[in-house]
């Protein structure tokens, strides 16, 4: 699974908009829903901020395994 199908499953699945995740990224609901077609490619910055959100772990974001392991909290 690829990180744009996740990216957009996990905001499905909490029942969001893509105006509320633009939101949280600081960026505009065209500009998110390029990131979820694939039009524009996800900014690392955007990454962390989405896994962090989740609270999943970047490689989950990211397809590359399926375990939702927790994002480390901040000391």
């Amino acid at each position: 699974m690829n990180y744009i199908v996740r990216m957009r499953n996990l905001r499905e699945d909490n029942d969001l908009t893509q105006q509320e995740i633009a939101t949280v990224l600081g960026t505009s609901q065209t500009m998110y829903a390029r990131y979820e077609r694939g039009a524009n490619e996800l900014p690392i910055r955007h990454l962390i901020v989405l896994a962090q959100y989740y609270d999943v772990s970047t490689d989950y974001l990211l397809g590359l395994t399926n375990k939702k392991a927790k994002f480390p909290q901040k000391k």
